[in-house]
């Protein structure tokens, strides 16, 4: 951890700074204009065991502030006081022994922040610009597997301004503006920050005492209810009959159906786009006729039904127009609802921060989603309010941007915990900030490309899953198969098979048929996929009992179900391994990221490790093994204090 003959070193400039932001599809383009920045010089006021006080002076001897460290038995709280109306920029420069960093939110292409800047700022992913500019590469050169995009060169869904390091310490700002954390300079870190945001460094004797005070800090997730265990969450749509003829297609064929999530369960909107949801949170009579009743024969089948909302309405439907009679929408600056375009078409948001507003969505969901039957849903979006945008309660929407998205966890888990619901019903979302962590059951990676991209593909799901873990986040998954398909980028038998057999290693194990259905495989395009789902849902459902241990530790002590090596392994190649991971302590997972793989090279923990599908040992260090479909690289601890694992992995166990 920091000591304060280090925090004495610490290097201090101000400036004034101004961002023009313009948001597009909930992408922000924005560019700092930096003016009158002047780099200050310390003195020490006061020093004792337990308190340090620096004061900070510009060249001329002015002083420009002050900052205030307090020393607890494992803490250090830093609280700067440097910024005003003039001056609203603050860099902090820590000189530090520490090589690795990890966190900040959700970081796809990397896991291990050395090397990067890393902007804190909520945002769409995906967007049309960046996924425009590969889609044409790829057209006219080919996929390229290896490229990797600098984290500055994309945005991201999850930020949080907390980071650990493997000198086993955590640092957190307490801050909703916009953040910024720059590790591309060995032996140091900076901050930039844009309140005089107070700062907390807690130091551990492991990553697992780690977790559980930056879960102290931060806020946990409870335990998952037991009907998520029982098999795949099926993602159907296009209504009633193909759901029904669907879920009985797939059981005939042994897979294990928990659930069936269907998005458009309140009607679609097709677009050039693809298949998308209707905006109006009531269910669609149409497509899904007397759905309260099927739902109810569905969950006496022990199929629970999950559905779809976002903090957002379309403007042709019936909840707008309620709405907008009564004032309940984000406003623009000439006091009309604000219209912000997603893909193809405009819609309006709710006014969080409107009181009555509130209670109105949560109603909303109360009445038309949890008295409807549902067991949970996707709590999409949470990444889009403009910086220029009115809100009721006057706050400034740029200071409110980040906390949108907690903002959206919390009135999603309200209607839960007011309906009597707490337990039963799990909602996922994708956008996050600081205080989501406090709301959101279980997060999933957003929308991946149907492809093998590093950057955008099945393989960047795990380093954004470990990123999460390490910010304090233990529970996560991803959407079988991927989500975005545009162009030549359509989803591959191949991929599909993959990315089942992955996530069987999760926590939650639910398909998604992508925004254009009829170009993607489907879990029941042939014969051959209906069987290794099933093959895959057994074995889930076989692990159940370990699953629910790694659970019931994530909610007791902010343990990630899924770890990096280094969590339990603190040896240097652990360290930089992204595409690898620990599903609790004891089983080691390899997905199989590239295409037309029939050997993977994989690199082993010092430990004793058994190969599960051959049964031989293994002690650690770089080994080549085959991973045919089905059978991708999966290594249980010999040593596991969990015996039944050692079983498990027999077919005639599992296959029952």
């Amino acid at each position: 951890m920091l000591t304060f003959e280090q925090i004495k070193k610490v290097q201090v400039s101000v400036a004034q700074g101004f961002s023009p932001f313009k948001m597009n599809r909930g992408s922000f383009l924005y560019k700092d204009k930096i003016s009158n920045l002047k780099k200050l010089n310390a003195t020490i006021i006061l020093e004792s065991e337990n308190e340090l006080r620096l004061e900070f002076k510009t060249s001329d001897g002015k002083i420009a502030g002050n900052l205030l460290a307090e020393r607890t038995e494992d803490s250090i709280l830093l609280t700067p006081n440097f910024l005003d109306e003039k001056t609203n920029r603050l860099f902090l420069t820590f000189p530090v022994l520490e090589k690795h960093f990890y966190g900040a939110g959700e970081t796809f292409s990397h896991f291990d922040l050395a090397g990067e800047r890393v902007r804190i700022w909520v945002a769409e992913h995906q967007n049309a610009r960046r996924i425009s500019k590969k889609v044409i590469l790829q057209k006219l050169f080919g996929a390229k597997q290896k490229k990797v995009n600098h984290l500055d060169k994309y945005e991201s869904y999850y930020v949080q301004p907390t980071f650990v390091t493997d000198g086993k310490w955590f640092f957190h700002a307490d801050t909703s503006s916009y953040a910024e954390f720059d590790f591309r300079i060995q032996g140091q870190f900076s901050v930039q920050l844009r309140d005089n945001a107070k700062i907390t460094i807690t130091k551990a004797q492991s990553f697992l005492e780690l977790s559980k005070k930056l879960s102290q800090k931060l806020g946990i997730q409870n335990e998952l209810p037991d009907w998520v265990y029982n098999g795949a969450i099926l993602g159907i749509q296009q209504g009633t009959q193909i759901v029904e003829k669907k879920i009985q297609e797939a059981k005939k064929r042994g897979v294990l159906v928990a659930g069936v999530w269907c998005q458009d369960w309140c009607g679609c909107r097709k677009t050039k786009f693809g298949y998308q949801v209707m905006w109006n949170w009531q269910f669609d009579s149409t497509l899904y006729p007397e759905l309260k009743e099927k739902i109810s024969e569905w969950k006496k089948e022990g199929i629970a039904f999950l559905g779809y909302i976002n903090p957002f309405l379309t403007l042709e439907g019936s909840l707008y127009k309620t709405a907008q009679k009564k004032g309940y929408c984000v406003k623009n600056a000439a006091g009309e609802d604000y219209q912000v375009t997603i893909t193809t078409f405009p819609a309006a948001m709710v006014d969080f921060t409107n009181p009555d507003a509130w209670e109105w969505y949560k109603n909303v969901i109360k009445e038309n989603m949890i008295d409807l039957g549902m067991s949970g849903w996707m709590a999409d979006f949470g990444e889009y309010l403009p910086v220029d945008a009115v809100l009721f309660s006057k706050e400034n929407a740029r200071s409110l941007h980040n906390k949108w998205s907690s903002l959206w966890a919390k009135l999603n888990a309200e209607a839960i915990k007011e309906r009597g619901k707490s337990g039963e019903i799990v909602f996922f979302t994708r956008a996050g900030f600081t205080e989501t962590i406090k709301y959101s059951p279980l997060m999933w990676n957003g929308d991946q490309h149907v492809d093998w991209s590093l950057d955008d593909g099945l393989a960047s799901v795990i380093p954004a899953t470990l990123s999460l873990g390490m910010s304090g986040f233990a529970l996560c998954h991803s959407d079988i198969g991927g989500y975005t398909t545009i162009m030549q980028m359509t989803r591959t038998k191949e991929l599909l098979l993959r990315w089942e057999e992955m996530n069987v290693f999760s926590p939650f194990m639910r398909s998604h048929e992508g925004n254009q259905p009829a170009r993607n495989v489907q879990f029941d395009s042939d014969e051959e996929l209906l069987t290794h789902l099933a093959r895959c849902t057994k074995l889930h459902l076989s692990l159940t009992p370990y699953i629910k241990t790694l659970v019931k530790e994530a909610a007791q002590n902010g343990t990630p179900v899924m770890r990096p090596l280094f969590y339990h392994y603190e040896e240097e190649n652990a360290y930089s391994e992204k595409y690898e991971y620990l599903f609790g302590h004891d089983i080691l997972v390899c997905p199989v990221t590239k295409s037309g793989v029939s050997k993977m090279s994989v690199y082993l923990p010092s430990d004793s490790w058994i190969h599960v599908w051959t049964k031989q040992e293994f002690s650690g260090g770089k080994i080549e093994v085959d991973c045919p479909i089905g059978k991708m690289p999966v290594f249980v601890r010999k040593n596991s204090d969990y015996q039944e694992l050692k079983n498990i992995f027999e077919e005639e166990v599992w296959q029952r």
